[in-house]
């Protein structure tokens, strides 16, 4: 009995506090997780053709109302960490969540439409015919694609507000495992998309390992894996450099992978043309802001005192994604293997954001990945609604003459591409001017010099697009233009965000400029 008595003395005296956990700070992040557990319920509960019609309204919610909490979040000072010290609420953070946040709600457009055509298809199948249950085996209505976006967007907006790396490494895979999921998923080229999936699995899986032995090196330098504490370790200049450098270059690899920056671009090119078209919109849209924002926290908050040592690296990367994505684009012929090599370039240029180190980096960078991510979802909008009998005409040759068949089609993609290639009065040229000029007054001239000249070699391949799309004789069984309206409304959205980005940035650059003056919490 005394032994018992003594047991329970020392457990109270030693009792652990309970944690405190802000869930209105975190609130966006647990509402789109909890939309993702209630679209896994239905999956399991719902008959399989009133599904859709629960699981398209559950996520839209279930986004706009996180979007609608990082919303009132911004306008809530002071930013702070939240969850003892796990997650950062702050300017950047925020930024980033909405931008994320709206790029996906564009992108459920894509992915809900094409969902709809084939629960139309399978709902004019009487229940037990031939056709219901050949569109049964092929899998037509895949309703599973939703909670497995809400899930990637949840782990999308944890990533950058990640506050030390074992948070951050669970965001990344949060993230990444349904994305490999959705990349299978296209019916049309089925085994193009599983060999993409499998790649894009096996290759992630890599960068994730030399992510999670990054942290375990910095771990050994600063004896935690939280960014304020692995910054006030570099400014006492305590710990061993070894550990630091390596720690540092393994972690950067498992976030460049997932920024797609050269070397460690292998894998978008396949994916990108593997996978259904709306699941790689969201891709090369919210996947591309949420990587930088992880990346702009870890360089700002954690390396900013080794700014000297990875500088230089920075240099050398945004040098070879700038070069290799611009030069590379020019001899593909397949749309999306284009805007996949045009994404890896664009990845440079933000990039040059990085390498600034400054204020004006941070903002521009920011008004980047919006001004971007809605070029893009337009962009690979246009690619889903150009069709032929065998699907997607992706092949370059296919979209001979388009602009003479639907020349508003033609036209709409043609200023996408003259986007992105950074034409004036478009969202491109501001966003680029915007990180250049940041990137001049950080003393890295020569990499702005570099940076235009891969410029100037992108237009070559956009105007080719447009070459073919205008002056070629277009075929006699060319594709057709199949637009629904929710497509439609992605790309109108796409496009007048390109347009009023291009013609009246300053809205956008001051409230971006705002979010860099909070600057990272620590």
């Amino acid at each position: 009995m005394s032994t018992s008595t003594s047991v329970s003395a020392v457990l109270a005296q030693s009792e652990i506090p309970a944690p405190h956990i802000e869930y209105g700070q975190i609130a966006p992040i647990l509402v789109v997780f909890g939309a993702a557990v209630v679209g896994v319920l239905v999956e399991a509960f719902v008959g399989r053709r009133r599904r859709y019609l629960v699981q398209l309204p559950l996520t839209a919610v279930g986004l706009a109302a996180a979007l609608l909490g990082t919303i009132v979040l911004a306008f809530d000072k002071p930013f702070h960490v939240a969850a003892e010290g796990a997650l950062g609420v702050d300017g950047p953070t925020l930024f980033v969540q909405g931008t994320v946040l709206v790029l996906a709600l564009v992108s459920l457009l894509l992915i809900a439409e094409r969902q709809q055509g084939h629960f139309a298809a399978q709902a004019a199948a009487l229940p037990g015919s031939e056709a219901e249950q050949e569109t049964a085996a092929a899998g037509t209505v895949q309703t599973e694609v939703f909670p497995l976006m809400l899930f990637a967007v949840g782990g999308m907006i944890t990533f950058p507000a990640a506050n030390d790396l074992l948070t951050m490494f669970v965001a990344l895979e949060i993230l990444s495992l349904p994305l490999y999921l959705l990349c299978g998923l296209a019916r049309r080229r089925r085994l193009l998309s599983q060999e993409a999936a499998v790649k894009y699995f096996l290759l992630g899986a890599f960068s994730s390992a030399f992510f999670l032995y990054g942290v375990a090196l910095l771990y050994g330098y600063a004896g935690s894996v939280r960014l304020s504490a692995i910054a006030d370790q570099l400014s006492r200049n305590a710990g061993q450099e070894t550990l630091l450098l390596a720690g540092t270059a393994l972690l950067s690899v498992g976030l460049l992978f997932k920024l797609g920056a050269v070397p460690f671009h292998m894998w978008k090119p396949d994916v990108y043309q593997g996978a259904p078209t709306p699941i790689t919109a969201l891709m090369a849209s919210c996947t591309t802001v949420s990587a930088f924002g992880a990346i702009l926290r870890v360089y700002y908050v954690a390396f900013e005192n080794l700014r000297w040592d990875w500088r230089p690296a920075m240099w050398g990367v945004a040098i070879l994604t700038m070069v290799v994505g611009a030069v590379i684009a020019v001899t593909q012929t397949d749309v999306k293997r284009m805007l996949a090599y045009s994404s890896i370039a664009h990845a440079g240029f933000l990039l040059t954001g990085v390498v600034a180190t400054s204020r004006d980096g941070l903002s521009g960078s920011l008004f980047y990945l919006a001004a971007y991510g809605f070029t893009v979802i337009g962009a690979f909008a246009v690619v889903a609604m150009v069709r032929d009998t065998g699907g997607e005409a992706a092949h370059l040759s296919r979209w001979a003459g388009l602009g003479r068949r639907s020349p508003v089609v033609a036209g709409t993609f043609a200023f996408f591409l003259l986007a992105m290639a950074g034409i004036p009065l478009t969202s491109g040229f501001t966003g680029k001017f915007a990180v250049f000029s940041a990137a001049v007054q950080g003393g890295a001239t020569p990499l702005v010099v570099v940076g235009v000249i891969a410029s100037a070699i992108a237009a070559f391949f956009y105007v080719r697009v447009i070459v073919v799309m205008f002056f070629s004789e277009p075929e006699a069984d060319g594709p057709s233009v199949v637009a629904g309206p929710a497509t439609a409304a992605a790309v109108a959205l796409g496009l007048t965000a390109t347009v009023v980005l291009g013609v009246l940035p300053q809205p956008v650059l001051d409230l971006a400029g705002h979010a860099a003056s909070q600057m990272f919490v620590r």
